[in-house]
């Protein structure tokens, strides 16, 4: 786990340069025999760390650590609470979602139970990539959320736009892809009543650099925006997706998913290509034909009737 002490290595080793054991070791107070164990111990939270006999430790890659100045977190009307480690940031937020305020957001460095659809993990090694949530109260209630996953994949993609990445795309439900692997993931989690104002946590995950040791605990084709060259600091790419969902949850809290709808089929993954749709144990094949204005996916069958499909337990995948 990140103790002080680990978090004041991840700090002094950030700049990816050799530090000699000696010098981190009077750096941080403790022994040299304690740097190695807190070397080990960072090493199998999954940070790629060297060790070079007469020069010491260095990252293999510099980190690019969380910047609250940079982010611009005084200057937002709403809290941001920037972490160095949480189970899950929707976790937290879901936690105290009954003391939130619409923009209420939570970024940490690392998720020791980051979560993604369907209750799968989703990797969260240190200072890697961005783990980020945003919390917004729906005063219309649960039935205004509808295709809310499909909009904040638009404002996410524009957010990436704006940082100069191209060749992005959408996979229905709540996919980012780039160049064909996923890049990002969306998980919207739902809380209150009929009736009543609902609260929503919308969890994003975007990969900036993955490291070696973790890519292979991946089942999926995947990208990172450090792999097609791209390199903008974690702190801007935080900046950015927020500014993105402030102004974008106030247009769907007006006009629900109405305006993102053609911005979504401008990127959509699949469009007119044939796929399958998994649900549970059984399997749907089609062409996909995009979304309807509430956000249901359009699927062309063999008999040539077109059906909608809600969310849910639902997985869309190429044809084979």
């Amino acid at each position: 786990m990140l103790s002080t002490i680990r978090q004041q290595l991840i700090a002094a080793l950030a700049d990816g340069q050799f530090h000699s054991g000696a010098h981190l070791a009077e750096q941080l107070g403790v022994s040299r025999a304690a740097i190695h164990n807190h070397i080990e111990a960072l090493s199998a939270l999954g940070l790629d760390l060297y060790r070079v006999k007469g020069k010491g430790y260095r990252l293999a890659q510099p980190l690019s650590l969380l910047s609250a100045d940079h982010i611009g977190v005084a200057e937002r009307p709403a809290p941001l609470h920037l972490l160095w480690q949480v189970d899950s940031t929707n976790a937290f937020l879901l936690a105290r979602a009954k003391q939130c305020r619409n923009g209420e957001a939570c970024l940490a460095e690392m998720q020791t139970g980051g979560r993604g659809r369907r209750g799968r993990t989703w990797v969260s090694p240190i200072a890697s990539h961005l783990y980020l949530s945003y919390f917004w109260r729906l005063e219309q209630g649960l039935a205004a959320a509808g295709g809310l996953s499909l909009a904040v994949g638009v404002m996410l993609c524009e957010a990436l736009e704006s940082l100069g990445v191209s060749g992005l795309t959408l996979k229905w439900p709540n996919d980012i892809y780039l160049n064909g692997r996923k890049l990002a993931g969306i998980l919207v989690e739902v809380s209150g009543q009929q009736g009543e104002a609902c609260e929503l946590v919308i969890g994003c995950g975007v990969n900036v650099t993955m490291p070696e040791s973790m890519a292979a605990l991946i089942d999926q084709p995947w990208a990172d925006l450090a792999g097609e060259g791209i390199a903008p600091s974690r702190s801007e790419l935080a900046r950015r997706v927020l500014e993105h969902l402030d102004a974008g949850m106030q247009d769907f809290e007006l006009e629900g998913l109405a305006p993102f709808v053609a911005r979504w089929l401008a990127r959509d993954q699949f469009a007119d290509t044939p796929v399958k749709l998994l649900l549970g144990n059984q399997e749907v094949t089609g062409v996909a034909r995009g979304i309807d204005p509430q956000g249901h996916l359009l699927l062309a069958l063999p008999d040539g009737t077109v059906k909608r499909f809600a969310g849910g337990e639902l997985s869309l995948r190429p044809r084979d």
